[in-house]
């Protein structure tokens, strides 16, 4: 009959350090693989969002402003018709909230994507829909120069049903991004 192993602190150790190097292993492989794909579909969908957030463009323009991303479009005659500016807070319920944010030639919303959410689902997840055309919140043609609030806080955006906060976040990007938009005008920070 074979001799049954015995179990001591050294083979526990050895096993456990065999099963860590070899999951180690199998997740870095792993994230090698998939590392390139996720970056390929997260500039797709920027690239997306900077198409549905502007006016009809022909041409665009990569900057940064205050070091923000930013798309500047301009029609054939080479006038800006608009901007698109990658906004961010980090003031909403489940941490960072993510949106394009597009502005026409006149700094007026012309719309926006969110692209980065945490928040709560049927709540604040809302907020993809709430705010655009046709809808109660809606913020496309408004002009956010005097800042825009939800009207809890004396401002006139409707804020999203149960999800104050993440309707203040959304404000928030709109406020940041029209910053940038009035930088940019100003002939301010572009780098």
């Amino acid at each position: 009959m074979a001799k049954k192993a015995q179990s001591s602190l050294i083979n526990m150790l050895l096993s456990l350090t065999i099963i860590a190097v070899v999951a180690a292993a199998a997740l870095a492989f792993v994230s090698g693989v998939t590392e390139e794909p996720i970056k390929q579909a997260q500039i797709a969908k920027k690239e997306a969002a900077v198409k549905a957030v502007l006016p009809a463009f022909d041409r665009l323009e990569e900057a940064t402003i205050d070091g923000v991303a930013c798309s500047k479009a301009y029609d054939a005659n080479g006038e800006l018709v608009g901007m698109a500016v990658e906004s961010k807070s980090s003031k909403g319920f489940g941490g960072n909230l993510v949106a394009m944010v597009g502005l026409d030639a006149e700094g007026n919303i012309s719309g926006y994507q969110i692209l980065e959410t945490a928040e709560t689902p049927g709540l604040g997840a809302k907020a993809n829909e709430w705010f655009q055309k046709g809808n109660k919140g809606d913020v496309i043609g408004k002009n956010p120069a005097g800042g825009m609030k939800v009207k809890k806080d004396g401002g006139d955006v409707d804020a999203i049903s149960g999800s104050t906060i993440t309707s203040r976040a959304f404000c928030d990007i709109i406020n940041n991004a029209y910053e940038v938009y009035t930088s940019f005008q100003k002939g301010d920070n572009e780098q």
